[in-house]
């Protein structure tokens, strides 16, 4: 316990906090039952953290700079639900590795790192929760370049990575435990092409979504590897016939065999933009014996209820309006433009499937010799149709990835759309990189939270299917006991991740103004419970 006992402040339950906030609480307000601080500071130190709800852990991999000469030092540290430090652990990383990603599995997190000397040189440390060992491994790839994705199963990573050819994407596949690795000759895309991913861990495979387009339409491949040497084990094509394509997609959890259902987006004469949600039961017969294609359900964002609420109203009513007379006039519908980011289907107690979609755009930084219609500098900030169609172009410099809603469907268990409900958030909700900003938490009585932390506040909508609740619901993150005032001056890197049941764990580094101490720099670990 050397390296943290001096480090650690455990400021004990906190579950009282919520009575001795001057505000109200807001309905279904979250219970902040344990908070812990280590004394960091990020212009020095880094976190990365890894929530295990299977475990019911939480664990750091923090890299603190020596007072004097010397490379970064590495430690796991681990955390039990309440918080209280469970283990630790030194790792040696080489000076020459940077940190690229975690990733976990039952029992195991990942931590993936880059060499910034050699090209395609990478280093895996694998931490063990349950007995506490850290294993390191190099790989020398010598074609990896950048990393799209990682899921860990059974022992391995499966990482969709960018290739020294700049043109092409594949999932490599690192066996931690032998140091033996290998490109999946199966899976070798352009950049252009969308991967998703869902992993059956108990019987050892693996199934990717691809899409595969001509540059007017789109398909989607699904392709089933074996994780332990990453055969191809099987693979079919879904595609439509009319005018719409199919843009990416989601799979249901392979642990149900019943049913295979494939959920996503589709667009109409192009790839590009997203103008609604597709579902097909691939294990459902098709509907003419002639044509082996699974039935698909199309649904555009115009027959759901919720998905235009972050319009004002008067602006959703014209839109709705306008959408009608074309309707009437049996004209072609309007095309909308919209990116969405798919989260994994969730499984329902009555044996459906849950769709989480955030709807997102690109943010940018123009130039002088931008577009004279920009305010300040800033182009398109506000109408997610107006997107070029690529990020990297001359003249500007992406800002981040702005969410402004998040779209949640229920389905049955072969696709038919039950009910939809959104999520409007702050417009101050950007990260530099597409991943998922928003948080879901399932309840056992079958809602769902959906939350994201903002600054020093906890943001979160409660969803009970298709009824219509508030989307600005927040509480503070509250840094000390009853009776003490404190103010948090800054926070940096805030996140929130899913412990498992009703709680989520907080995190973020805190600069922190007490009238009882003085002023403290802090990385914290917080769980709120719903």
């Amino acid at each position: 316990m050397k390296h943290f006992c001096a480090l650690l402040l455990c400021l004990g339950s906190l579950a009282s906090w919520a009575q001795q906030a001057e505000a109200p609480s807001p309905p279904g307000a979250p219970v902040q039952t344990a908070r812990t601080e280590l004394l960091l500071d990020p212009d020095t130190d880094e976190v990365a953290v890894q929530s295990l709800p299977s475990d019911s852990a939480v664990v750091l991999l923090i890299s603190r700079q020596p007072k004097l000469m010397g490379p970064p030092q590495y430690y796991f540290a681990q955390y039990r639900a309440d918080l209280a430090l469970r283990h630790e652990q030194a790792v040696t990383i080489k000076d020459e590795y940077d940190l690229v990603r975690l990733s976990s599995e039952p029992g195991v997190v990942y931590a993936l790192f880059r060499s910034r000397i050699m090209p395609g040189r990478l280093l895996v440390a694998a931490y063990n929760v349950r007995g506490g060992q850290v294993h390191t491994q190099e790989f020398d790839t010598k074609q990896y370049r950048q990393l799209v994705s990682m899921r860990a199963v059974d022992g391995r990573l499966l990482a969709t990575v960018t290739l020294a050819d700049q043109l092409h994407q594949t999932v490599l596949l690192l066996e931690v435990a032998t140091g033996r690795f290998q490109f999946l000759p199966s899976l070798y895309e352009p950049l252009t092409t969308e991967l998703t991913s869902v992993m059956d861990a108990p019987a050892g495979r693996a199934e990717f979504i691809l899409s595969q387009t001509n540059g007017r339409k789109q398909r989607l491949m699904l392709k089933q590897l074996s994780a332990e040497q990453g055969q191809l084990l099987r693979s079919e094509m879904v595609q439509t016939e009319s005018e719409r394509t199919l843009i990416t997609a989601q799979l249901s959890p392979p642990q149900d065999t019943s049913a295979r259902l494939l959920a996503g987006t589709y667009g109409l004469r192009g790839p590009q933009y997203a103008q609604g949600l597709f579902t097909t039961d691939l294990t459902a017969p098709p509907a003419n014996p002639s044509d082996p294609r699974p039935a698909m359900r199309f649904y555009d964002f115009r027959r759901l209820r919720h998905f235009f609420e972050y319009l004002n109203p008067a602006k959703e009513a014209r839109l709705r309006s306008r959408s009608a007379r074309r309707d009437e006039r049996e004209e072609a519908p309007l095309r909308w433009h919209y990116r969405l980011l798919l989260h994994e289907l969730l499984p329902q107690p009555d044996g459906g499937y849950t769709l989480v979609a955030e709807v997102y755009y690109p943010r940018y930084l123009y130039n002088s010799y931008g577009p004279s219609g920009s305010i300040g500098g800033l182009g398109y900030l506000n109408n997610p149709g107006s997107m070029p169609q690529s990020y990297g172009v001359a003249g500007r410099t992406l800002l981040g990835i702005r969410t402004t809603h998040v779209l949640v469907c229920g389905f049955d268990r072969r696709g038919s759309l039950l009910w939809d409900n959104a999520y409007v958030v702050s417009s101050d909700l950007m990260h530099s990189e597409l991943e998922e900003a928003v948080r879901t938490l399932t309840l056992p009585d079958g809602r769902l939270v959906l939350a994201y932390l903002l600054d020093n506040e906890l943001h979160y909508k409660l969803i009970n299917q298709g009824e219509t609740g508030p989307n600005d619901l927040k509480v503070p993150i509250f840094t000390a006991g009853p009776g003490i005032k404190e103010k948090v001056l800054d926070t940096r890197q805030p996140d929130v991740q899913p412990l498992g049941g009703r709680r989520y764990v907080a995190s973020g580094f805190q600069r922190i103004q007490s009238e009882r101490m003085p002023e403290r720099q802090v990385f914290f670990l917080q769980t709120l419970e719903f």
